[in-house]
């Protein structure tokens, strides 16, 4: 099976929407099907980082280019995916509710936090997969210029 160009693009975009977890992590035990599936994974996550506009990464960077806005990001990726309320958080920081409220509009529009409702509450938690889209974007031509040695 192709893995680039042409079609091969759609077959691997088919192949990473399968493919949640890194397969080599997932405790295959033969070598050869760890390295097939770990190549798959390598493809996918580089599919991925070439889909990122410059325009989402402009939006995402300009989101997390205020202090408290910074600080509340950061927060949520410690909390991991049990997240936190929107009140909790206004408590934790100080910050009244309509303050944080607008951060949390800003930073769940350029795709950084996502949220659900619990209840009353509305509970928010970082998109991992939109903060390592973002970094790979960011990475993704390290060092090129300099032979690849970084």
């Amino acid at each position: 099976m192709r893995l680039s160009g042409g079609s091969g693009t759609r077959q691997s975009e088919a192949i990473c929407s399968a493919i949640s977890i890194c397969p080599v992590r997932a405790g295959f035990q033969h070598s050869h099907v760890n390295a097939r599936a770990h190549r798959l994974t390598l493809l996918c996550k580089f599919d991925i980082i070439g889909n990122m506009k410059s325009s989402d990464a402009v939006k995402a960077l300009g989101a997390l280019a205020q202090e408290s806005r910074l600080d509340v990001f950061r927060l949520l990726v410690r909390k991991g995916a049990a997240g936190m309320a929107a009140g909790e958080l206004s408590e934790h920081f100080g910050l009244p509710p309509a303050t944080m409220s607008f951060h949390l509009k800003e930073l769940t529009s350029a795709g950084l936090l996502t949220s659900r409702r619990e209840s009353r509450s509305i509970i928010y938690s970082a998109n991992y997969a939109h903060m390592q889209t973002l970094i790979g974007f960011l990475l993704e031509n390290c060092c090129v210029d300099n032979g690849g040695k970084c």
